[in-house]
């Protein structure tokens, strides 16, 4: 008997959503990511990328559809449970929180104690060791008694993705994790990404970076899926030109195809 199919990590089923009392801004939409997949999200501003972001990490519910979590409705699960599968690193990044790098990676801990009052004081030895390797993955050990709001932009981003790596998720949701970081950190932090064996969903808006980085790339355009596939198929001129409405040149075919743009 053949083993049955795998749980997907993500599935949306003809989910639409729009703010109470307005047109939907997402429009019927339906994917299946399996575990393990590198997906970019990519699309013109007002495309709807942050709203479908904010359904995956159980932010708001659908209008109407079904969003499921490693095969269960997300809001069927409670917070903490689905905090406990994904975890998200958004581009606003709080400036005024008195709280070191180090405090701010042990909030990951939270979905994984018993009880949502046990603060940070309550981290055993086993979430300690998991904060420090968090810290240390993203370069961040010497920075680790450092007050949050003395950090650079590109060092309070890094911050907030150690404190996603310490949720131990199975799905790492990002907005622009790109931004504020200089080239280096840019190609450090996807490379660091692709390996780390999870489900990563992320939006960019550099054509030619998501690209390079994803397996597959989500184009969304006034709230529909226009493309899905991998880079080389989704990211065609037409297509392109349709999501962003300017003309698109294909300058280098393959895996990670490169574009050049004119209005």
């Amino acid at each position: 008997m053949s083993a049955p199919d795998p749980i997907p990590a993500l599935m949306l089923r003809d989910v639409c959503w729009g703010p109470r009392g307005q047109p939907d801004i997402l429009h019927g939409l339906n994917f299946v990511i399996p575990q393990g997949q590198i997906v970019a999200i990519c699309g013109a501003n007002g495309a709807g990328k942050s709203s479908l972001l904010r359904l995956i990490y159980r932010y708001q519910p659908p209008r109407s559809g079904t969003v499921a979590l490693m095969g269960r409705d997300i809001w069927l699960m409670d917070g903490r449970e689905a905090a406990r599968i994904v975890a998200v690193v958004l581009q606003e990044q709080p400036s005024d929180f008195a709280l070191t790098a180090h405090q701010i990676v042990a909030l990951g801990r939270l979905p994984h104690r018993r009880r949502w009052g046990a603060g940070l004081a309550a981290a055993g030895e086993a979430d300690m060791a998991i904060i420090d390797a968090a810290l240390a993955r993203m370069d961040l050990a010497d920075k680790a008694t450092r007050p949050f709001g003395t950090l650079s932009g590109g060092e309070k981003q890094r911050v907030m993705v150690a404190r996603a790596l310490a949720q131990e998720p199975q799905v790492i949701v990002l907005d622009e994790p790109t931004n504020h970081l200089d080239i280096r950190h840019q190609l450090e932090l996807l490379a660091l990404l692709r390996g780390l064996g999870l489900t990563v969903i992320a939006t960019l808006h550099d054509l030619s970076l998501a690209a390079e980085f994803a397996e597959r790339l989500l184009l969304l355009h006034q709230g529909r899926l226009l493309a899905d596939g991998p880079p080389e198929t989704a990211l065609s001129e037409a297509s392109i030109a349709a999501a962003f409405d300017v003309q698109a040149r294909l300058e280098r075919p393959g895996p990670a195809p490169r574009f050049s743009f004119h209005l």
